[in-house]
């Protein structure tokens, strides 16, 4: 029987200073980014943060002290539970500021889509590493898309395209960490390949005018010139930054109000501009280190679920900020997804961090004491 004490000492510090580091370096940039605001909303951004950061660390320890192995044990109420939430989003839930009806009111607002995301990496862990041996199986394979295809599809139908990409990327990630076999990926391919002409323009006709305004922009700016807006914008503001930056609160397409939604979409906009060069590439290599903590927890897991737990928290965090430095830097059609630890968002930074808590519970137990 392992003591509590002893479990605690494999508590990951490390990764623990970083997620607070990147947190309170958030809640900063936030505040710039809304700085003189008078709209209520933006105002509040910051204390709402801060509430969340306090929440969410609160829920990081309570997850690091649980075993993870527990969860595993009640994923069928997990996966219920985030059926109810995405349904009553669709019958009870408030528009949020991009249009999608993704939230739900409670006294204060939370997004279930996050909460989601978190409770999908512990139900299609368990049921990856309850079927460990037998993923040869198309079978299989397949039970594990309709697994993640349903919460998906509640959540495309917000509609919310971005989440919905994050799920389909968390499930490959998994399912590849679980030893996906090439035949299935060949497979796979080819499936969508023969797929596309029809699953494409459906998609198309199910998304919402300003989804179809955020694609064409990206593709041609004379397009759609309102959407193309932001996109130009931020890209002056990361040309404007320099090597080091105009200093805190002190970047003028910040502090102007020239970008939009610069608390959320554009944070990396606002960072780069006030810290340049320098402060951008830095916050890259903090949420890189992050990740490769959380990898180097999953190959020393000491089960199949302790490690799909890892790797499916490792993907949703190397995605959103590939994709939220992508539509940044104009490489990439802007989604609405937050940046880990960053972005303003008080369920987005509480999943991020409930995620980080159950890495530190598979780490936390990465050993067999007799």
């Amino acid at each position: 029987m392992r003591h509590t004490g002893s479990i605690w000492r494999q508590f990951d510090l490390v990764l623990f200073a970083l997620a607070v580091v990147l947190t309170v370096f958030g809640i900063l940039m936030i505040r710039s980014a809304t700085l003189g605001a008078i709209d209520p909303d933006l105002i509040n951004r910051v204390p709402d943060q801060i509430r969340f950061a306090i929440l969410g660390f609160g829920l990081m320890f309570a997850l690091a002290a649980f075993d993870y192995r527990l969860l595993g044990g009640i994923h069928h109420w997990l996966y219920l539970i985030m059926l109810v939430l995405l349904i009553l989003v669709k019958q009870f839930g408030v528009e949020g500021d991009g249009g999608a009806q993704s939230w739900l009111n409670i006294g204060i607002r939370i997004q279930p889509s996050e909460i989601a995301k978190v409770l999908i990496i512990i139900t299609l862990g368990m049921f990856l590493a309850q079927n460990y041996d037998k993923l040869d199986s198309v079978t299989t394979l397949s039970k594990s898309l309709i697994h993640v295809g349903i919460p998906t599809a509640l959540i495309f139908v917000q509609p919310d395209l971005g989440m919905t990409i994050v799920f389909v990327v968390m499930w490959f990630i998994m399912v590849w960490a679980s030893g996906l076999r090439l035949k299935h990926i060949a497979t796979g391919t080819l499936i969508m390949t023969l797929a596309a002409p029809i699953a494409v323009p459906l998609a198309w006709s199910q998304m919402e005018d300003y989804q179809r305004s955020r694609i064409t922009s990206f593709i041609c700016e004379e397009c759609d010139r309102d959407a193309f807006y932001n996109i130009r914008q931020a890209t002056i503001s990361i040309g404007s930054g320099g090597l080091f930056g105009k200093g805190y609160a002190q970047g003028p397409q910040n502090t102007s109000r020239f970008l939009r939604v610069r608390h959320t979409d554009f944070i990396f906009s606002v960072v780069a501009e006030e810290f340049g060069f320098v402060g951008g590439m830095t916050v890259m290599t903090l949420i890189g280190v992050v990740i490769i903590r959380i990898l180097r927890g999953a190959r020393s897991a000491v089960d199949p679920f302790g490690s799909l737990i890892c790797y499916g928290v490792a993907a949703f965090i190397f995605f959103q900020t590939v994709v939220s430095i992508g539509m940044n830097l104009r490489l990439m059609p802007v989604t609405g997804l937050t940046m880990p630890f960053l972005s303003s968002g008080g369920t987005s930074l509480l999943s991020t961090l409930a995620g980080i808590g159950l890495v530190e519970s598979v780490i936390m137990r990465r050993r067999r004491v007799g």
